[in-house]
């Protein structure tokens, strides 16, 4: 007989790849190559940073990668904080995940969506009405069961990529200028110049984050230790490529002084390369990037609750699928409910600015798991995708979050003291779950 409450196994590697990608390209590449130039201002420095990320993104996804072998459960990062520390820690992911990180984002991105989707159809619709409904209807396609959801994020992935290429391709084709050699540093070796180098790490951060969540729809993927490991590999390799493909174009075009003075680097690109009418098209390469973001949080997050109900930390009714798509259709309507709540609210601005914080920290912890999952032996040995360089780059990786962290309160003390108030309150909600689930079963 068929079992109802297994999520059906119906996505591969290229599913994995597509998931992984959609997870970290969202709209940010079009606007942070000139959020990193504001603080670092030399093309050595510049593309040294986005290097930088890349490598400990690596790093990263060489991590997951082993995790994802050991425990190729629905739930991912939730699953493995809850093996390697205590349930506690992965409800308070879990709590982060929907009130700050995930859904934050997610609210965000539905905005500017509906700022660049009302300037070139001059709809008169306002931005909430239009966020709420493309939430919405990203939510009723991924209710139809995962591959439906897949196929749609698999579609927009290609998309963007097609953008980002058509960027990089006419910038250095018709957008003139040249990479002109000049002084390394702009200042010379200093505390100032390393307080600069971990600020622009911050919004890079943000841009490579993401590769992350495709571990949440592990229960879903046909062998899972085998495509999801490599998924995370090659997305995540391919993206840093597109990233540093991008900073290059830019650089080319507008110089770093250019790319300083501008808040829109990728339309200033194609302005300069096809006039007006180049403007117009990336922002239609915007629109498809935050509509494949959205769909591919849509297709992850919510298997996360999925997970915590299933472990009698939510909502008994959030761990329940569908019968017919195999679906986790009410965690899938709170999250679209979550993101339409925030996006109305106009309070989502504050919440992307800690959102950093809250999810270093996450990412820290995660990668330090892979200590204790290898000493009690967790998963066959004959099964599991070794992290090349382990101890020493997981160690790299926990110093970076740890950098990241740091410099994302220095940057903003008082947003970073509410993302950590939101995470300590998680724990009385954790602990009076537990006695609640005790007493009443």
């Amino acid at each position: 007989m068929l079992d109802v409450q297994k999520p059906r196994r119906q996505l591969g590697l290229f599913d994995a790849i597509m998931i992984v990608m959609g997870g970290i390209v969202g709209a940010g590449i079009f606007a942070n190559p000139s959020e990193v130039a504001h603080r670092v201002h030399t093309p050595f420095l510049i593309l040294g940073v986005w290097v930088l990320g890349g490598f400990i993104a690596m790093c990263g996804a060489f991590i997951w990668a082993e995790l994802s072998t050991r425990l190729p459960g629905t739930g991912g990062q939730y699953l493995y904080l809850r093996e390697a520390y205590h349930p506690s820690v992965a409800f308070v992911y879990g709590w982060g995940l929907l009130l700050v990180t995930q859904t934050g984002g997610m609210a965000a991105v539905a905005v500017i969506f509906s700022s660049y989707f009302r300037a070139l159809t001059e709809v008169t619709w306002s931005d909430t009405v239009i966020a709420a409904l493309v939430l919405l209807i990203l939510a009723g396609i991924n209710c139809l069961g995962a591959r439906a959801g897949s196929n749609v994020q698999s579609a927009f992935m290609l998309l963007k990529i097609g953008a980002i290429a058509a960027l990089v391709v006419l910038g250095f084709a018709l957008g003139g200028g040249s990479l002109k050699s000049g002084p390394l540093l702009a200042q010379p070796v200093s505390f100032g110049l390393l307080k600069s180098i971990g600020s622009a790490m911050v919004p890079i951060a943000f841009a490579y984050g993401g590769w992350q969540t495709s571990t949440f729809v592990a229960g879903e993927m046909r062998d899972a230790r085998r495509d999801l490991s490599r998924g995370l590999l090659l997305g995540v390799a391919a993206v840093v490529g597109l990233y540093l493909a991008v900073n290059l174009a830019c650089l080319r075009v507008l110089g770093p002084a250019g790319l300083d003075a501008t808040t829109i680097p990728a339309s200033d690109v194609m302005r300069i390369a096809l006039g007006e009418r180049g403007a117009q098209w990336i922002a239609v390469g915007i629109l498809i990037s935050t509509l494949g973001f959205l769909s591919q949080s849509m297709l992850t997050a919510p298997r996360v609750y999925y997970a915590m109900a299933r472990d009698g930390l939510f909502f008994k009714s959030v761990g329940k699928l569908s019968p017919r798509s195999r679906a986790p259709v009410l965690a899938i309507v709170l999250q679209g409910i979550a993101a339409i709540i925030i996006a109305c609210s106009g309070t989502y601005g504050e919440i992307l600015n800690f959102s950093v914080t809250v999810d270093f920290i996450f990412f820290g912890m995660t990668a330090a798991s892979l200590f204790i999952l290898r000493r009690r032996q967790v998963g066959s040995d004959s099964a599991i995708y070794r992290a090349p360089g382990h101890p020493f780059t997981t160690v790299l990786f926990v110093l970076s979050c740890a950098g990241i962290v740091g410099s994302a309160i220095v940057a903003s003390p008082a947003n970073s003291a509410i993302a950590l108030c939101i995470m300590l309150a998680a724990l009385p909600v954790y602990y009076y779950w537990s006695r609640f689930r005790r007493v009443h079963s």
